[in-house]
């Protein structure tokens, strides 16, 4: 991890283009630093010294008197990279380039940042930006940007990929009540990443939460990895714009077909344990939720409202997002009976009506925190003639301080809860202004906590029964013969060497060797033409099933050959395979689609000729895959039912089921020109199971 503290926390900071002129970006930083109350040393560098803001100006990095921990960059592109070659010879290890005009505005551009990441490699300058808008950090103080404004001191951290996105998010935050510790422009992402950066702020006493503005990932290899360590110590909340190309070029395959395009990004995230959002406003209430309450033990939730629709919005969306309504004892009812009104409700959501006096809220406030069974609460209030926002305000925080357990309000409305929202924020109870966002926020807090307590064990890192070598050479003939796509008998072949469980496939080059391969296979067999350009080969004639005997199987050889000639005269086949035809199972599939941006994508779902019409399939990434997600990848499908046993059905091995994706996962990875794999169907039996159809494209 890089060592980024002196980025936040420099003793010194110079700003290169620091300028005299106001409304220039140079002025704007230099005295954004100094009216933010920084107390370290600033040096304004400009070619002309002299004075700049009433600080003595350097003509040169160089000329400093001392080495500088923080330089900030305003000039021209063009004189960037001499820059950076005068500041790493200064020794300066911290920088952020506010300087546009690089990759983001074409090739001319894309050449200097080139230039530019080699020299921050070169000097070991950790490089924000460039086209950055700066960073902040208002526990220093620090305010190195050349936004408008200081943001409110908190214990949220911001990524931003959008420095337009930042300074109106900033903007927003003064009035919204949220804090935060630092806020990082990220600009190009020529030098420090977000993953980098996520990294650092795990660390970070002052931070809380993390929540990230991004169009893009730096880091794909190491990205899930990285990042489940860090979730780990710390939220992390995205909203990521754009979506991958995941399957777009893939939809030969049923794995292709079955991929969404933005689900390489959606299953990277899931297996981060990072919380993906669809919105700026999602993002900062989610923040809002983290920065300010403790997390919930478990998903029991309990609602108190003076106000019944708002407590069946509250129910509807908690049903959505998977939270459990608490159903109270009898003893629980009774006591709340004693102070809400017959006209009421004690059960959950409780309804203690609209003329709720502060003091009927504080009661049952008391016992519904004092109930072992509610892990949080949802409280709201409607501005009734006779509520008293800032009165239920005050006994909330009272009856906070004895439980700790964690409480979203709801006020619903404008003016009327200023004053209560503010004393409600200031003493770490977040509020919303509709139920549906503060249920969303608590799921996300209780999607977290679940989050820190699951495994995350390497289950493919130790695999025995594994010839990678047999592969190298299957692969090496294919791309010899100048083939992408193996035939079934070479893709059996890796199945085989690799442990996956699959029912043998030979090549046969003429009607005796065919009659022999099914006899050492013992029938009943399947013959089917091997051409890696004949794809619909049953179509054409090019597929017999139940071969019994060897005279059988000589005649249909001569068949398929013929079949095949015919419908295809101009393609000469490989010959015919002879597969052993297995007892019919449940149908699974195991597949692979190659993202571009993370690699091998499993897919396990219903298997069989209806695969695409269902659409019945769970991704997970090959890369750094659990026996956890394993599990749930299979129990997110509906096929899961029918493998444990269904309507007195007896139950198919599961074991085997999750021994072929791990095997899967493990060959995608061993071998990444692999682009495209199939296995479809893989029949599943009460003990074992047996792949009959794969496909590999290099």
């Amino acid at each position: 991890m890089k060592d980024l503290n002196k980025m936040f926390k420099p003793d010194s900071v110079a700003v290169i283009g620091a300028s005299n002129t106001p409304g220039k970006v140079g002025y704007i930083i230099i005295d954004n630093i100094i009216s933010g109350g920084y107390n370290g040393k600033v040096y304004p560098i400009n070619p002309k010294g002299g004075e700049i803001q009433g600080l003595k100006a350097y003509e040169n990095i160089k000329d400093v008197p001392e080495k500088v921990d923080l330089v900030i960059m305003s000039i021209p592109a063009a004189f960037v990279n001499e820059s950076i070659k005068d500041c790493g010879e200064a020794g300066v290890e911290n920088m952020v380039v506010i300087s546009a005009g690089f990759k983001e505005i074409g090739e001319e551009g894309a050449k200097l940042e080139e230039e530019l990441v080699a020299l921050s490699k070169e000097y070991g300058i950790n490089i924000i930006g460039p086209n950055s808008l700066g960073i902040t950090d208002s526990h220093t103080p620090l305010n190195s940007s050349f936004a408008q404004m200081m943001p409110p001191k908190g214990n949220i951290a911001f990524i931003s990929q959008s420095g337009a996105m930042m300074v109106a998010l900033l903007d927003w935050s003064l009035t919204s009540g949220i804090g935060f510790s630092k806020v990082i422009s990220l600009g190009n992402k020529a030098g420090v990443t977000e993953t980098e950066l996520m990294e650092y702020l795990a660390e970070d006493p002052e931070t809380a939460v993390i929540i990230c503005y991004l169009e893009s990932i730096s880091d794909d290899d190491n990205f899930v990895k990285a990042m489940r360590k860090t979730t780990a110590k710390k939220p992390i909340v995205v909203l990521k714009s754009g979506s991958s190309n995941a399957g777009a070029e893939a939809a030969s395959s049923h794995t292709g077909a079955l991929a969404g395009s933005d689900l390489a990004f959606d299953t990277a995230f899931e297996q981060s344990g990072i919380l993906r959002v669809s919105s700026m406003a999602e993002l900062f209430d989610i923040g809002l939720a983290f920065s300010k309450a403790p997390l919930p033990e478990g998903n029991n939730v309990a609602i108190i409202t003076n106000a019944g629709g708002g407590g069946v919005l509250t129910v509807d969306e908690m049903e959505r997002q998977g939270l459990e309504l608490v159903q109270f004892d009898e003893e629980t009812k009774e006591k709340l009976r004693k102070g809400i009104p017959e006209e009421g409700s004690v059960n959950n959501p409780i309804d203690v009506l609209g003329d709720a006096p502060v003091q009927r809220y504080k009661e049952t406030l008391d016992i519904v925190l004092k109930d072992d069974q509610v892990d949080s609460l949802i409280i709201m209030v409607c501005p009734t003639a006779s509520a008293d926002p800032d009165g239920i305000a005050a006994a909330i925080l009272e009856e906070r301080e004895k439980f700790g357990k964690p409480i979203l309000v709801v006020n619903m409305g404008g003016p009327t809860f200023e004053a209560a929202n503010h004393a409600l924020r200031s003493h770490n109870v977040p509020t919303y202004v509709f139920p549906e966002n503060a249920v969303d926020a608590l799921a996300a807090m209780t999607t977290y906590a679940e989050l820190e307590r699951r495994e995350a064990d390497s289950c493919i890192d130790d695999l025995d029964n594994i010839d990678k070598k047999a592969v190298e050479e299957i692969f090496a003939k294919v791309k010899a013969d100048g083939r992408d796509t193996l035939l079934g008998s070479e893709a059996y072949a890796v199945a085989e060497a690799y442990g996956i469980e699959a029912a043998p496939i030979k090549l046969a080059t003429n009607a005796n060797e065919a009659s022999q391969l099914a006899a050492d296979m013992e029938f009943p067999v399947v013959l089917k033409i091997a051409s890696d350009k004949i794809l619909h080969k049953s179509d054409i004639g090019g597929v017999k099933v139940g071969i019994e005997s060897e005279e059988e199987a000589k005649a249909t050889f001569d068949e398929i050959i013929a079949n095949a000639k015919k419908a295809h005269p101009d393609i000469v086949p490989d010959g015919v395979e002879v597969q052993k035809m297995m007892e019919t199972g449940q149908e699974v599939i195991v597949g692979m689609i190659k993202d571009k941006q993370f690699g091998p994508m499993i897919a396990f779902g219903m298997g069989g000729i209806y695969v695409n019409l269902i659409e019945d399939v769970s991704f997970k990434l090959a890369n750094g895959i659990s026996s956890q997600e394993i599990d749930e990848q299979i129990n997110d499908t509906k096929v899961s039912e029918l493998l444990k046993g269904y309507r007195g059905e007896a139950p198919c091995d599961i074991d085997a089921v999750k021994e072929a994706i791990k095997r899967v996962a493990r060959l995608t990875l061993d071998f990444p020109e692999i682009s495209e794999l199939d296995i479809n169907p893989i029949f599943v039996y009460e003990n074992g199971s047996s792949a009959l159809d794969i496909k590999i494209k290099l």
